[in-house]
This record gives structure tokens, sequence and C-alpha cells, in this order.
């Protein structure tokens, strides 16, 4: 397992553009907390903080497609870079205006959210350029996935850190001046400046005009609701025992269940259409959200939370794959993108709702919003196949359009992404 996620870091280019990625993606991963952190400083409200928090993130998942629009059409350098730069500004304007006047602080919000760039669709637009073999990409799609959860777990602990030696604007300053370190590795390197998009079809849906993508993104929206709501109920159960470090246990649980079922699933080659396997992946996933309505003890829940979190972030590498398979030519960046901006809408859906639902019922009521989304995303996939393909596509006159392209092991991924 080891030597094969080994050889794949050591092929050139790999290890810089995966650490320069998420290095990049460091501020979109902390804004939520950094954000908040920041405003109560500066004497505001819980209401104004999670306000200043919510317009961020908004802004956050209506610039991720739209620029990833961008580059599929200019290239990465072009966009990242620029957007990067404009992104880290918003967020250093509010580091320095605070809160007074507070429209500015909204606008800088808007801005640092607007152009955050896609730097994780990006990459995964690269990974078959820079490592050829198909094999290699789907062990990298899966280490992309768990890097996302080591990224989101180690960067509260940053921000907090930062805040703890220094003050909640330079936190802000810090990380956003990383993030743009991090855009500047990834588009600066060859892999990067090489690479142009397939030629596309000039269509104002882009990527959205593919029957397959929506059926991937209204399943991976409910998957986001249920991400959003275990959050919640976490902090609802930590309060009905004990309270302090119990929700950290159970959030804690999750991301190192995701860790090691990514690790283990990208270890080894998968035989078969990724559309079948997607949807054994988040039946899966189903089964292991529902558990969580039983409510046990600490120790107990702690231990569910973790069984929970297995099959997270193998469905999402799966799911870049059925993206790569079914996004329609030239459009990739933007498809990777569109996951982005659904997970972050299906987030807050599902934090939104546990709240009502811990009041309506308790905590029980609060872990079955989870339950509830990860059937959800199981019936769209159901109930959607024929939409998402396992064999050839037909275009509307009736031409044969194959999936696999290359023909490879793992079937689907496009040399036609490539420079």
């Amino acid at each position: 397992m080891a030597a094969g996620y080994g050889e794949l870091l050591r092929t050139r280019h790999a290890a810089r553009l995966l650490t320069g990625t998420l290095i990049g993606r460091l501020p979109n991963a902390t804004a939520p907390l950094a954000v908040v952190l920041f405003a109560r400083a500066e004497g505001g409200s819980y209401a104004l903080a999670g306000a200043l928090s919510a317009v961020y993130g908004v802004a956050n998942a209506v610039g991720q497609p739209l620029l990833g629009r961008a580059v599929d059409r200019w290239g990465q350098p072009r966009v990242m870079l620029p957007a990067a730069v404009v992104s880290a500004l918003g967020m250093a304007l509010f580091a320095v205006v605070g809160l007074d006047p507070l429209p500015v602080a909204y606008a800088a919000m808007l801005v640092a959210g607007l152009f955050t760039p896609p730097l994780e669709g990006g990459l995964r637009a690269l990974w078959p350029d820079v490592l050829r073999r198909s094999d290699q990409v789907h062990a990298a799609y899966a280490l992309d996935a768990v890097a996302q959860e080591v990224m989101f777990a180690v960067g509260p602990l940053l921000v907090t850190l930062l805040v703890a030696g220094w003050s909640t604007a330079a936190a802000l300053l810090v990380i956003n001046a990383a993030g743009v370190l991090g855009a500047l590795s990834v588009v600066v390197s060859p892999p990067s400046r090489r690479w142009r998009s397939a030629p596309r079809e000039a269509h104002w849906l882009g990527a959205l005009r593919s029957s397959g993508m929506l059926v991937l993104l209204g399943s991976f929206f409910f998957v986001g609701i249920a991400l959003g709501a275990i959050q919640v109920a976490a902090v609802a159960y930590a309060d009905e025992h004990g309270g302090g470090l119990v929700s950290s246990y159970l959030l804690s649980a999750l991301g190192v269940g995701a860790l090691v079922g990514g690790v283990v699933y990208g270890a080894r080659p998968w035989a078969g259409p990724p559309e079948r396997r997607l949807r054994l992946l988040v039946a899966a996933l189903a089964v292991g959200y529902v558990p969580l309505v039983l409510v046990p003890g600490v120790a107990a829940m702690t231990a569910l939370a973790g069984v929970a979190g297995v099959f997270l972030a193998p469905a999402l590498a799966c799911a870049f794959v059925v993206i790569d398979r079914h996004a329609p030519a030239g459009t990739v960046t933007e498809a990777f993108s569109w996951l982005v901006t659904t997970f972050v809408v299906g987030s807050s859906v599902g934090a939104a709702a546990a709240g009502p639902a811990v009041e309506l019922g308790g905590t029980g009521l609060g872990f079955a919003v989870p339950g509830a989304a990860g059937v959800a995303a199981l019936v769209v996939l159901l109930a959607a196949r024929r939409y998402l393909g396992e064999g050839p596509r037909r275009t509307p006159d009736g031409v044969r359009q194959e999936n696999d392209r290359s023909h490879a092991a793992e079937p689907g991924f496009r040399a036609g992404h490539q420079a």
C-alpha cells in the first residue's frame, strides 16, 4: 500500500502539485472559523459573525464553477493566480478595516469568497496529464480525498495557534498569504502551464448540460446535507454528554474513518464501471449514517462516527472518476468545481435542517437528518441510473460514444483533457 502511494508521490511534479494545492486551499478551509473569531474579537455578535461567514460561503459557492469555466477557457495561470491575489486582498481589507464600516466588511467577504481560486478542480484536471497511468490517477483521486480530510482537520488548528500566538487579524493575513503562495506554486509548474482543456462546445449550461453530471451532483448534494447536519448534531450530543471535547471526538472520528477508508480504497485497482461501484459506496455510506440515530454513550458513539466516515473518501474518489467520464468535453475544471459548490450548499442546508430537528425531537432526531440524507443520495443514484450509464452513450442523432476513451484498467480518464 505504502509503496503504491510512494511511487505516485515520486512521480515528477505530483508531490509539488498536491502540496501547493493543499496550501492554496487553506484560506477556504479555515475561513468559517477565522472570520467568526475575527468578528468576535472586533466586538461583533455571533449573529453578525455568522452572517459574514455565510456571505463568504455563498460567494465561494457561486464563484467556483464560474472560475472553473474560465480556467477551461483560458488556462490555469491566467485565472487562478489573479483570483488568489484578489481573494487574499479582500480578506486583507477585512482584517484592516474590521467591522466599521460594516458594508465594507460585507463587500470584503463577497470579494474574498467569489474569487477563491478553483484549485481543487484544477488539480483533478491535471492528474491524468501528470501521472499518465490510469491506476495511478485512481490512487491520486483517493489520496486527494484523504488530503482534503487532513486539511480540514489541520486548518482550524493552525488558525487557533496563530490567534493564540499573535492575533485574529494576523491569522487572516498569514493564512491568505500562504494561500497565494500555494496557488503560485501550482500555476508556475510545467503541468499547469502546459495544460489546455479539450475543445468545448459553446453552451451557457457548460458542464451542467450533461444528465450524468446532474445526477451525480443531485446525489452528492444530499451527502453534503449529511455532513453539515452531523456537525450541528455533534454539538447537541456534546451538550447532553458533558460538553467539552465530546463533539470534537465525534468529528475527529469521522475524519479518521474517512482517512482510513480513502487510503485503503486508493491502494488497489478496481475493475468494472465506476458508476456501479459508486452506487455501492454511497449505499455503504448511507448504511453508516443510519446507526448514529441510536445516540449511545460517548465511546460507542465515537466508534459509530468512525464507521460512518469510512466510505466518505472512497465515494468522493469514485465520484471524481465518474465526473471525468460524464463532463462534456472542455468542461472538466468547471465540472469538478460544481461538485465543490454542491457540497458547500448541501452542507449549509444540512446545518440549517439539523438545528430545528434537535429542538423538535432531541439529538436523536438531529442525527436522523444525515441518515435520511444518505438514503436520499442513494435513491437519486438508483432512480436516475439510466442517466448515469455504465456503457457507451449516444448523442441525440444516434452516434455511439464511448465513455472509456483510454481503454485502461480503470476506465474513464480522458486523454482529451491534457495538453
